[in-house]
């Protein structure tokens, strides 16, 4: 996330904001049963993805996770979810040892594309930053006891392993490609 001296340059005093509500009209989390539900701690906490559950499980554990790990889950959060950006920016504020209201609620709004100096259709995909961040899988191995035992990069897709080897890890919330093109057409098309 950025730094507070950005922050202070583009804060509250500098004028810059864009409307915290400006959301488009699905930006809300959909099930895979199509279902709109509310954001709360337990979706959080479990968002079915190995990379993004394993920064979150640290963020539990730890109250600190890596900025990457911070964008990736916000990303996900705002723009492969739909969840309100400010659901995000309450749940790190109550787990981060690290957290400043400043950094952390403009972080959110940066990411989800309603803050100041946007790039409101940057989508990070969870898949290519595992393989860019963590290719063996060990970040992941270490924060998702039950996917432990998945050698190399599948750990970042037990969706394709047999029931067995994937273990009690769930099924994916929502199908990255699907949910790509719903953000690129609910924002007129535009890819970040």
């Amino acid at each position: 996330f950025c730094d507070t001296d950005f922050v202070g340059t583009d804060g509250p005093g500098g004028g810059k904001f864009k409307n915290a509500d400006a959301l488009h009209e699905e930006y809300k989390i959909i099930t895979d049963a199509g279902l709109i539900v509310q954001t709360d701690d337990a979706i959080l906490a479990n968002l079915h993805d190995p990379i993004v559950d394993a920064g979150m499980r640290q963020l539990a554990f730890e109250g600190w996770m890596p900025g990457r790990a911070r964008l990736l889950a916000a990303s996900f959060l705002c723009k492969t979810l739909y969840a309100d950006w400010r659901d995000g920016a309450r749940y790190f504020a109550e787990l981060l040892v690290d957290g400043d209201v400043a950094n952390n609620s403009l972080n959110w709004q940066w990411v989800a594309g309603t803050g100041t100096d946007t790039r409101p259709n940057r989508v990070l995909n969870p898949l290519a930053q595992a393989a860019r961040y963590d290719p063996r899988g060990e970040w992941v191995r270490r924060w998702i006891p039950e996917l432990a035992g998945v050698e190399g990069a599948a750990v970042h897709r037990p969706w394709l392993l047999p029931p067995k080897a994937r273990g009690d890890y769930p099924p994916p919330i929502v199908d990255l490609a699907e949910a790509a093109d719903r953000f690129r057409r609910a924002r007129g098309g535009r890819a970040g």
